[in-house]
């Protein structure tokens, strides 16, 4: 089953590279245990439990808030019920134009085919410099 959590999570990065939110989530448990990393922008609800509130927590916070926000993984570890992937996350701020480019490590935990816990590891500090406006 392990060979086939990785496809899974390529599919999600995929749907999420396009705009498929609802293929996104799709693949959520029901009961998902979503978790940002400590002292990043969007963890202020950590955990988010279920797919709406990881829709209403992170993902329209992201798209309403960066320009061309992407998740580019670059490499999948696959640890039979775990996926662990690295990679980089690229975007701009949309109230002030700061850029991102900051290396990311995701932790994907399966059951029965869905995702019933992510845990997200990035540069906290990156994400938090790019929404100060340092025109004050």
């Amino acid at each position: 089953m392990s060979a086939e959590n990785v496809k899974i999570v390529q599919e999600i990065y995929e749907a999420f590279g396009r705009g498929d939110v609802p293929a996104v989530l799709g693949k959520l448990d029901k009961n998902i245990e979503w978790n940002e990393a400590e002292n990043f922008i969007y963890a202020d609800g950590n955990p988010y439990i279920g797919p709406e509130a990881v829709l209403k927590g992170v993902l329209l916070r992201l798209a309403n808030e960066w320009d061309k926000f992407a998740v580019s993984p670059a490499e999948y570890l696959d640890a039979g019920d775990k996926v662990v992937v690295l990679g980089t996350y690229t975007g701009t701020y949309r109230i002030n134009g700061n850029p991102v480019r900051a290396q990311l490590a995701h932790i994907w935990n399966f059951e029965n085919g869905l995702v019933v816990k992510f845990q997200q590891y990035t540069d906290t500090k990156q994400f938090a410099d790019a929404i100060v406006d340092t025109d004050d």
